[in-house]
C-alpha cells in the first residue's frame, strides 16, 4: 500500500495545525459560524443531530493493521468506543467534541491519515473494488490509479470549491464492484484493438434528489493522458455548473442539460489546452506509484490437498461451511482467498464496529491478510490474501469477536445510512428498520433459499443509503411530521446499472417488514430455477409486486 512521502507528512502535519488554529479562533469568537462552516467541512466535521461527525478518509478502502489499531484508540479516546463505516469506504466518528478534533487530527497523521476533503464542494475520496489486485476477473489492479488521482486531487487549488461534491471511482475488472457508473466520473480500465490499457470515462453519474446512471464520453482514453482529461472535465463542471442551486449543481445536471455529447465536446476542446502538458503522465511516474502495489510473498501451495481438508472441515462443521459459501471469494493466486468480514450480526447498526472488534480486525490482518484491511461499498471488512489452509482457524477467531455472520450478499446485508438517529438532514429513522428486518428473516435456510438480494435503507432524498440501487430499496419520507417509507424495486449498481422504480403509495414503518415479506412471496411463486430476486423482477415486472403489497385487507 503507498507509504507517505516527507511531502505527504509535511502536507497533513501543516493542515492539523492551521485547523487547530482556526477552531481555536472559532471558539473565541473571532471566526463566526458561516465563516467556520467551509473550514470544517474541508476536514471532515460535519454538525449533525446530536453531536458533531467526523468522516475520516481511508483512500480506496485500503487500511493497515497499524493504521486501525489508532483508529481504535481515537474511538476510546474521543468517541464512544465505535465507528462507522460508509459505503465510500470512509469511517465516522459519531460522537467526537468539537474542540477536540484537531487533537485527533494530529493523531491520525501520526499514521499517515487524514480527514482532508472528505465533506465540502470539493473532490471526495476516489473508491474502487473491494477485491482489486486479486480479484479473478481483473484487468489491471486499479488502485495505483486511485492514487495517482488523490495526489491529483488533494488540496488541488482550481478544485477546492466546486459548485458542489465531487465523486470519482476506478473499477478495474470486467463485472462492477465499484458502482462506477453511479459516480459523477466513472473510470473502467479496458484494452483496446492492440491489446492496449486504457481507460473507458464516464461522466455524470449519481444518487440524491435526482438519480442518473452515468454517459460514456470517451471510449479509450490512453494512460497518459488520465490525468489531463480529468482536468479538462472539472474545469468545465466548475466554470459551467449551476452555483445558485445546490440541488441542481451536479455535474450530472449538467450533462443531462447539454445532453452526453455536447459535454463531451465541450471536454475534448477543454482538453486541447491540456494535453501533452506538465501533468501528462509518465512511464517513470506510473511505475512509480504501482512500486507501492506489489504481491506479497504468496507460499507456493498445493491446491488439491488444501481444498480436500477445507471441504472435510466444512462437512463436519455446519456453521463453516455457510460462511465459506457466503463470505469466502477465491482469488486469482493460487490457494489463497479474500475474506469478508460481515458489520451486519443482527441487533447492531450496519457498518458499525467497536474499538474491540477493531483491535481483533488488526490482529487478524497481520497473521492472515499480510496486515492489510480493506473497506467495502458495502460496509462490510474484507481481508485479502488468506491462505485457504488457515480459513477455518480465521473463522473460529473472526466468529468469537462476532465477525462471522453468513450474510453477505443476503438480504440481511443491507447497505443502511445513519438515518435519524444521527443525521440531522434525514426524514426518518433508517436503523431501526434495518434491526426489524434482520430480526423477521432470521432464518438461514429461509435467507440462503431466497439467494442473491440487495436491500438498501436511506432516511431521505440525499440516498446515502443507495436506495435507488438496491434490488429492494427503501426511502425515509416525512408525512406532516411523521415517518413513513417508500419502497423502490429492481435497482441495481453492477456493470448493468438500473435505478428501482416505486412501488406505490408510502408505507408507515410498521407495514415495511411485512410489506417485504410479501414482495419475497411474489418472488418465490414466480421465479425460475436458479433465478435471482433481480432476474424474476425484471422478468415479470413491477406490477405483481405491487397488487399484492397494496391488496385491500379482506
Amino acid at each position: 500500500m503507498y507509504q507517505y512521502d516527507q511531502y505527504d507528512q509535511k502536507i497533513v502535519d501543516e493542515r492539523v495545525e492551521q485547523y487547530r488554529d482556526q477552531t481555536n479562533r472559532y471558539l473565541a469568537g473571532d471566526i463566526s459560524e458561516e465563516e467556520f462552516l467551509p473550514l470544517r467541512l474541508q476536514n471532515g466535521l460535519y454538525v449533525q443531530r446530536l453531536a458533531p461527525m467526523l468522516r475520516i478518509a481511508v483512500p480506496y478502502g485500503l487500511m493497515s493493521s497499524h493504521q486501525v489499531r489508532k483508529i481504535a484508540d481515537i474511538s476510546r479516546q474521543y468517541d464512544k468506543g465505535y465507528v462507522h463505516f460508509t459505503t465510500r469506504q470512509n469511517i465516522q466518528l459519531n460522537w467526537p467534541r468539537l474542540e477536540e478534533v484537531p487533537d485527533i487530527l494530529a493523531e491520525l497523521a501520526s499514521v499517515e491519515m487524514h480527514a482532508i476533503q472528505t465533506s465540502g464542494n470539493c473532490i471526495r475520496n476516489t473508491t474502487t473494488d473491494q477485491f482489486a489486485g486479486v480479484a479473478n476477473d481483473e484487468i489491471e489492479d486499479p488502485r495505483p490509479w486511485c492514487e495517482i488521482i488523490r495526489q491529483w486531487s488533494t488540496l488541488h487549488p482550481e478544485f477546492a470549491f466546486l459548485p458542489r461534491k465531487f465523486k470519482i471511482a476506478v473499477c478495474g475488472s470486467e463485472e462492477d464492484r465499484a458502482a462506477f457508473l453511479l459516480h459523477d466520473i466513472g473510470i473502467q480500465l479496458v484494452k483496446n484493438d492492440q491489446g492496449e490499457t486504457g481507460f473507458h470515462i464516464y461522466v455524470g453519474g449519481g444518487l440524491g434528489r435526482t438519480p442518473v446512471i452515468a454517459s460514456s464520453i470517451k471510449a479509450f482514453l490512453p494512460k497518459e493522458h488520465l490525468l489531463t482529461y480529468l482536468d479538462a472535465i472539472l474545469r468545465v463542471y466548475n466554470r459551467y455548473g449551476n452555483r445558485n442551486n445546490k440541488y441542481k449543481a451536479r455535474i450530472k445536471i449538467l450533462v443531462r442539460a447539454w445532453t452526453p455529447e455536447v459535454f463531451a465536446e465541450r471536454v475534448e476542446a477543454e482538453w486541447l489546452h491540456l494535453k501533452d502538458g506538465p501533468a501528462t503522465l509518465n512511464g517513470h511516474e506510473i511505475e512509480r506509484v504501482k512500486g507501492f502495489f506489489t504481491q506479497p510473498d504468496y507460499k507456493a501451495v498445493d491446491s488439491d490437498v488444501v481444498s480436500a481438508d477445507v471441504q472435510a472441515l466444512a462437512t463436519e462443521h455446519k456453521g463453516f461451511s455457510r460462511w465459506l459459501d457466503r463470505n469466502v471469494k477465491t482469488q486469482k493466486q493460487t490457494g489463497y482467498a479474500c475474506v469478508t468480514l460481515s458489520l451486519k450480526p443482527a441487533g447492531v447498526a450496519p457498518g458499525d464496529v467497536t474499538d474491540q472488534q477493531l483491535e481483533t480486525i488488526a490482529d487478524l490482518a497481520d497473521r492472515f491478510s499480510f496486515g492489510e484491511i480493506r473497506t467495502t461499498h458495502n460496509q462490510n471488512i474484507v481481508l485479502a490474501d488468506v491462505l485457504q489452509s488457515e480459513l477455518f482457524n480465521l473463522w473460529q477467531l473472526a466468529k468469537a469477536a462476532g465477525l462471522a455472520t453468513p450474510n453477505i450478499g443476503t438480504i440481511n446485508d443491507m447497505i443502511c445510512c445513519p438515518g435519524g438517529d444521527y443525521c440531522s438532514l434525514a426524514n426518518a429513522k433508517s436503523i431501526p428498520v434495518a434491526e426489524a428486518i434482520q430480526r423477521k428473516f432470521d432464518d438461514l435456510d429461509y435467507v440462503y433459499d431466497l439467494g442473491d438480494l440487495e436491500l438498501n435503507i436511506s432516511g431521505c432524498m440525499n440516498a446515502c443509503g443507495h436506495h435507488h440501487i438496491g434490488h429492494i430499496g427503501i426511502l425515509g419520507v416525512d408525512k406532516k411530521g411523521e415517518e413513513w417509507y417508500q419502497i423502490q424495486l429492481g435497482g441495481s449498481a453492477d456493470k448493468n446499472a438500473a435505478l428501482g422504480k416505486v412501488l406505490g403509495p408510502s408505507l408507515s414503518r410498521d407495514a415495511v417488514v411485512d410489506s417485504i415479506e410479501t414482495l419475497l412471496d411474489v418472488y418465490i411463486e414466480n421465479r425460475l430455477e436458479q433465478e435471482t430476486f433481480l432476474k424474476t423482477y425484471q422478468r415479470i415486472g413491477l406490477e405483481k409486486f405491487k397488487e399484492r403489497v397494496y391488496a385491500p385487507a379482506s
